[in-house]
């Protein structure tokens, strides 16, 4: 009997074993917004990832998304520097913030609005999602206690408010 555990060449670990996406080489060529920087780094077409989507996103001093949720995803947002404030509920009556080293943990189907807290200084965060699509409903029946103005935040998840996801 043969000790190898298959009949696939030697070298198939080296192409489908572990990856390392090196920082500087996250993929910036998806859709960008003013006021955001957005870059994949783990997703289907990067690495073969069916089940999740990590990336980074940079977010100007004072952006803010309208209510939404994101269907049945679940995502975890890592602050790197910054302050996020994070609100959530019916009518988004409850509220968080997280600074650098934080996590942040949206269940399915929760209403929430993303904020950047800081006035003046850029949110850096990592942005991790148990699925690789991009699922953003929006809930403009939901009036937002602090109202996103010129700035929004967008990224792969939370598009402007005036386009739609499905």
């Amino acid at each position: 009997m043969s000790s190898a555990p298959s009949e696939a060449p030697e070298d198939a670990w080296k192409v489908s074993g572990v990856r390392v996406i090196p920082a500087d080489s996250l993929d910036g060529n998806t859709p960008q917004t003013p006021g955001m920087d957005r870059r994949a780094a783990i997703n289907f077409a990067r690495v073969g990832a069916q089940k999740l989507w990590a990336g980074t996103v940079h977010i100007h001093p004072d952006a803010k998304t309208g209510a939404h949720h994101h269907g049945h995803l679940e995502s975890v947002i890592y602050v790197l520097k910054g302050k996020a404030r994070m609100r959530w509920g019916e009518k988004l009556e409850f509220t968080a913030e997280a600074g650098p080293g934080d996590f942040i943990y949206v269940p399915p189907y929760v209403p929430h609005q993303e904020i950047n807290a800081s006035v003046d200084e850029k949110l850096e965060c990592v942005l991790m999602r148990s699925d690789s699509e991009a699922i953003a409903v929006n809930l403009p029946e939901i009036e937002p206690v602090e109202k996103p103005e010129t700035v929004h935040w967008v990224d792969p998840t939370h598009p402007h408010p005036g386009h739609h996801s499905h």
